[in-house]
C-alpha cells in the first residue's frame, strides 16, 4: 500500500481495543515464542560486535581504562573520530534492532495468517532494504535523541511511534522512510493512552521471564513486541500484495 492509502485506513480506523490485542498477543505468543527466542540471540550476537567497534579510537589513542579517559588529556582528534564512530554505531545498532524486529513481526504475520512461517531473519538486511533502513534509523535516532533533550518527557510520547516503525516498514516495502514515520505518528497520535498502556504492561509481562533463573527473559522478552502487530494488522490490514 502507498502512503495514501494507509493514512486513510489509519483515518477511518476504529480505536484499538486493548483486551483484544492483549488476549491475542498471548496466543500468538504461544506460537512464535522460539522465534522470539532465536531473534534475541541474533540481537546479542550480531549487535556486540558492533559495540566492540567503539574501543577502537581507545586502541589508537593508548587507552587502556575506559574509566580513565576524562583523566587524561586526548585533544580534538580523539573526541572528533570518537564521536562520528559512536554516531555511526549507534544507527547501526538501530538499523539491526529494527531490521530483526520487522523480521519477527513478519515472521507473527505468516503464523497468525498462513499458520506457519519460513523464519527468514534476515530479510531486511537484502540489499533493497539497505537505503531504507539506514535512513529510517537516522531519523529513528534523532526523535530519540530530542525526546531524551525534552526533560525526558518527550522520548515517553516518542515510545509510542518508534514502536509503530517496524511494523510499517516490514509491511509496506513501497513506503519512503519520512512515510513510514508520519504514518507511525498518525497511528500513534490516534491511540496514544493504549497503545502505550499495551507497550508498558507487555514490557513487564516480558521481564517478568527473569524470575526463571535469569534466563527466561531470553524467551520471553520479544512478548513485548507482537501487540505491534495486531495494532498494525487492526488498524490498517493487510493488502493482497503484501
Amino acid at each position: 500500500m502507498d502512503f495514501n492509502s494507509v493514512s486513510s485506513k489509519i483515518e477511518s480506523s476504529d480505536s484499538l481495543d486493548f483486551g483484544s490485542i492483549f488476549n491475542r498477543s498471548f496466543e500468538l505468543f504461544k506460537k512464535v515464542w522460539l522465534q522470539g527466542f532465536v531473534i534475541v540471540l541474533l540481537s546479542i550476537v550480531v549487535i556486540l560486535p558492533i559495540y566492540a567497534i567503539m574501543y577502537i579510537p581507545m586502541l589508537m589513542f593508548g587507552v587502556e581504562d575506559i574509566d580513565n579517559i576524562d583523566a587524561r588529556e586526548l585533544g580534538p582528534a580523539f573526541v572528533g573520530i570518537a564521536a562520528i564512530l559512536y554516531l555511526i554505531i549507534l544507527v547501526l545498532v538501530v538499523a539491526v534492532t529494527t531490521a530483526l524486529n520487522a523480521a519477527f513481526l513478519r515472521i507473527c504475520k505468516q503464523q497468525d495468517l498462513e499458520g506457519a512461517s519460513q523464519d527468514q531473519y534476515f530479510y531486511y538486511f537484502k540489499k533493497p532494504f539497505f537505503i531504507k533502513l539506514f535512513k529510517l534509523s537516522l531519523i529513528s535516532l534523532g526523535l530519540a535523541i530530542l525526546g531524551m533533550l525534552a526533560c525526558g518527557i518527550g522520548i515517553i510520547y516518542m515510545v509510542v511511534p518508534l514502536s509503530l516503525m517496524p511494523a510499517f516498514f516490514a509491511f509496506n516495502e513501497k513506503m519512503e522512510p519520512k512515510e513510514i514515520v508520519k504514518s507511525s505518528f498518525n497511528l500513534g497520535n490516534k491511540n496514544w493512552l493504549v497503545i502505550f498502556g499495551l507497550i508498558f504492561l507487555m514490557g513487564i509481562i516480558a521481564e517478568l521471564g527473569i524470575i526463571l533463573c535469569f534466563v527466561g527473559v531470553f524467551f520471553t522478552a520479544m512478548l513485548a513486541r507482537i501487540p505491534v502487530y495486531f495494532m498494525y494488522k487492526d488498524a490498517v490490514g493487510f493488502s493482497e500484495e503484501n
